[in-house]
């Protein structure tokens, strides 16, 4: 869950990016203009913010560099209309995270755009979270890291591609953020993109750009990330996840440098420095004849193994505490700490989910804490007997009488069992549904549903 801060003088707009947004879990503010939201940005903390560039009063160039200048840990997506796609690439110069076109018809680029822009938040946060950030955030004096930091600060300096390697959530983006600031492109951007997360045609366009007309909703031409990491780093998170088309065409940009833009026939040229990332075992991949041969060499020049968090148990104690900083500051809770059993809890568990899993273990402990003092009791895993529920298909009228229920039919009882399940709780019900909540109450009108 994050904050977001969506600005439009439009306030259909607004709304259509605010339920899209609450539906996928995140917490949604709203501002008319530049001014307003420079008003709430004083009043709060926010992860993202998504402006429009043309509004009344302080357009979005403008609105950009004085939250950025106020806020320099907030992520800024751009809203733009067509024909103004160069200003947006300029307002990315200035610090934007990215942009996205109006009308905002993909609801799955709209979620991933967002989500990509809470982690390079939460990344900056624990990058500045002690004094000496990257040092710091990869390790606290645990044995098993020193090997590993000597190797990353011998390469980062150099050239070469590093692969990193480790179980999900041992911190591999930290890691390839760390080469990038030790590296000669530390002045440069630092662009990542996380291959698992993307469908195979949204993947390729996001790497690549595309030229206007590729594909439907291609209104515009749109550069790539790797063309947006021109000079600086490029990361590939979960790499192991490339279908074989997509690992042919990142191969031609290893050896050549250069790609063309979907729909397009033009050569792009960059210059950027490669890291890449997976949990898999891409040896056995290759042998399972699922990765190229070719393509593993490329980017195995350098391969570099994080230890899973059990393996390095002197640091878990000191980064339980900045992690805990974070969540304070996030939670409007300051001074929250750790108890000695809390401590000796932490210690005791094995930490299957690495860094991720001791984050929200003590995001929910912060949450059930009565007191500034974090105990091994908060620390407690799930109630017992506890299970998710799930929203079943409704069963209302079926075999009654050899009676199908129509569309309309089952859709009002799937609407009432949502409800039921979120006791009442719309904005729930519509998380349930899969729906935004203003179609939800639009159901609820046409039905008649209370």
């Amino acid at each position: 869950m994050a904050r977001i801060l969506v600005v439009d003088d439009e306030e259909d707009i607004r709304d259509f990016l605010a339920d899209a947004l609450e539906v996928a879990g995140h917490v949604v503010e709203e501002a008319g203009d530049g001014k307003a939201a420079l008003a709430k940005l004083a009043r709060r903390s926010f992860h993202v913010m998504m402006t429009d560039l043309n509004m009344p009063r302080m357009d979005g160039m403008t609105l950009l560099q004085a939250a950025r200048k106020e806020h320099p840990e907030l992520e800024v997506v751009m809203l733009t209309a067509h024909g103004s796609v160069h200003t947006a690439v300029d307002a990315m110069k200035l610090g934007a995270f990215d942009y996205l076109q109006k009308p905002v018809g993909s609801l799955e680029e709209l979620r991933q755009v967002v989500a990509r822009a809470v982690e390079r938040h939460q990344l900056k946060a624990r990058v500045e979270a002690r004094g000496n950030p990257t040092d710091t955030q990869l390790t606290w004096g645990a044995p098993a890291m020193q090997p590993v930091v000597r190797q990353l600060r011998k390469v980062a300096p150099t050239a070469a591609t590093v692969l990193v390697l480790g179980a999900s959530g041992t911190g591999k983006e930290v890691a390839a953020t760390a080469i990038h600031r030790w590296s000669r492109r530390s002045a440069g951007p630092f662009v990542a993109i996380n291959c698992a997360a993307l469908s195979e045609t949204l993947l390729e366009s996001e790497l690549f750009g595309h030229e206007r007309g590729a594909f439907t909703g291609a209104v515009s031409r749109r550069r790539g990330r790797v063309e947006l990491a021109d000079g600086g780093t490029f990361f590939l998170d979960e790499v192991g996840e490339l279908k074989p088309d997509l690992q042919a065409k990142l191969l031609r940009v290893l050896q050549e440098r250069r790609f063309e833009r979907v729909g397009g026939n033009q050569t792009v040229e960059v210059d950027v420095r490669w890291v890449a990332a997976t949990n898999r075992d891409l040896g056995k991949m290759v042998s399972e004849g699922t990765f190229r041969e070719d393509l593993y060499y490329r980017l195995a020049v350098f391969p570099v193994v994080l230890p899973a968090l059990r393996d390095r148990r002197d640091d878990i104690v000191p980064l339980s505490e900045v992690l805990l900083q974070r969540v304070s500051h996030d939670m409007g809770r300051p001074g929250l700490r750790l108890s000695a059993d809390a401590r000796d809890e932490l210690l005791r568990r094995d930490w299957k989910g690495n860094v991720r899993e001791l984050a929200n273990a003590l995001e929910r402990a912060a949450i059930l804490a009565d007191t500034a003092t974090i105990t091994a009791a908060d620390l407690g895993g799930l109630p017992a007997g506890f299970t998710v529920p799930t929203l079943s298909a409704p069963s209302d009228n079926i075999g009654d009488a050899g009676h199908v229920p129509t569309m309309e039919e089952a859709e009002q009882n799937l609407i009432r069992r949502a409800l039921t399940l979120a006791n009442g709780n719309r904005k729930q019900a519509a998380q349930h549904l899969g729906i935004g909540v203003r179609t939800l109450y639009d159901k609820l009108k046409k039905y008649g549903i209370s």
